[in-house]
C-alpha cells in the first residue's frame, strides 16, 4: 500500500460527487487546492485525507450556501464561530422542502462523526441478462430519472410475466461524475434470456457485462452514498487496484421497498483488475 496515495482528479470526482469543473473552480478560488499539481501537464492530484473536506464543501453547496460563507465555515477559528455561520444560513432555509432538511441532517452527521469503516469484498460478477434503460442523463436530473426508470422497468418485468432474478442496479459512467452528464443504465435482472421479453417503452433486453468489483455496502439514505463512494474509492486507490469502467450500484433495499431511508441497503461496486484478497 502506498504511504502517500495520489488520487487523479477523475477518481476524486467519483469519490466526492464533485465534478471536475467544480473541483477546478474550487481550486481557482482557493477553497480546495489539490495536494499536488504535475509541473509538466498541469494535472491535479488529491490525497485521501481531502475526501472528507470535499464532501463537507459539497453538502454546504447542496444547501445553497455561497462560497464566501463556505470559506468562513472552513476557516472559522473555533466551533462557536463555525456554528454561528451555519446557523445563520440554516435560519434562512427553514421554509424549504424536506429534501433540504435531509441534506442538513446528512451534513451534521458528516461534521460530527467520521465515516464508519466499511467492509470491502471482492466479487467477480458474471454477465447478466436483464431488462434495462440506457440514456444520457444530467446530474441534476438523476434522482427523478432513477425513480421513473425503475418504475418503468419493474412494470415491464411484470407485463412480460417475469420475476426479477436479483436486485436491480445501475451503471454510472465516469462522465456523469466528472462532467455532470453521462450515460446511465438502470437494469433489472431476469431469468434466462431477456430477448423474449421484447421492448416495452424505453425498457429493452440487454446483457449487463461481467466485471471484477470491489464492493462495499451502504446503509442509509441515497443522499449519503458519497461517503461510501469516498471510503471505497480510497481503499481501491491506496491499493492501486482501480481500472476504467462504470461504477455499479445494486439496490438490496430501496425506495421501491420502504419509505424509511434508514433501511435502504445499497451495494456500491468499484471496478478493479482482480478479485483476489490482497
Amino acid at each position: 500500500m502506498s504511504m502517500q496515495a495520489r488520487i487523479a482528479i477523475g477518481d476524486f470526482a467519483r469519490m466526492t460527487h464533485l465534478s471536475i469543473k467544480a473541483l477546478r473552480h474550487y481550486h481557482d478560488v482557493g477553497l480546495l487546492e489539490p495536494a499536488q499539481i504535475d509541473p509538466y501537464s498541469g494535472y491535479r492530484f488529491y490525497e485521501p485525507g481531502q475526501v472528507a473536506l470535499a464532501q463537507v464543501i459539497r453538502r454546504f453547496r447542496d444547501l445553497g450556501m455561497p462560497l464566501d460563507e463556505v470559506r468562513a465555515v472552513l476557516e472559522a477559528p473555533d466551533v462557536a464561530a463555525r456554528n454561528d455561520v451555519i446557523v445563520a444560513h440554516l435560519d434562512r432555509m427553514e421554509s424549504q422542502l424536506a429534501q433540504t432538511q435531509a441534506v442538513v441532517a446528512s451534513l451534521r452527521s458528516l461534521l460530527e462523526r467520521p465515516s464508519a469503516p466499511v467492509a470491502v469484498q471482492y466479487r467477480s460478477v458474471p454477465g447478466t441478462q436483464a431488462l434495462g434503460i440506457t440514456e444520457m442523463v444530467s446530474a441534476d436530473e438523476i434522482d427523478a430519472w432513477w425513480a421513473a426508470a425503475f418504475t418503468e422497468l419493474y412494470g415491464a418485468v411484470r407485463a412480460a410475466g417475469l420475476r426479477p432474478a436479483g436486485p436491480g442496479g445501475t451503471l454510472y459512467s465516469g462522465e456523469l461524475f466528472e462532467w455532470e452528464r453521462g450515460q446511465v443504465t438502470a437494469f433489472v435482472p431476469v431469468p434466462g434470456t431477456a430477448a423474449g421479453a421484447g421492448r416495452a417503452g424505453r425498457a429493452g433486453p440487454l446483457e449487463v457485462p461481467a466485471a471484477e468489483l470491489a464492493i462495499a455496502l451502504h446503509e442509509g439514505p441515497f443522499g449519503e452514498l458519497d461517503r461510501t463512494y469516498g471510503t471505497l474509492g480510497t481503499y481501491v486507490t491506496e491499493r492501486e487496484l482501480g481500472v476504467d469502467g462504470p461504477i455499479r450500484e445494486y439496490y438490496l433495499v430501496s425506495p421501491l421497498d420502504t419509505d424509511d431511508e434508514a433501511h435502504y441497503r445499497t451495494e456500491v461496486g468499484w471496478p478493479v483488475f482482480h478479485t483476489a484478497q490482497p
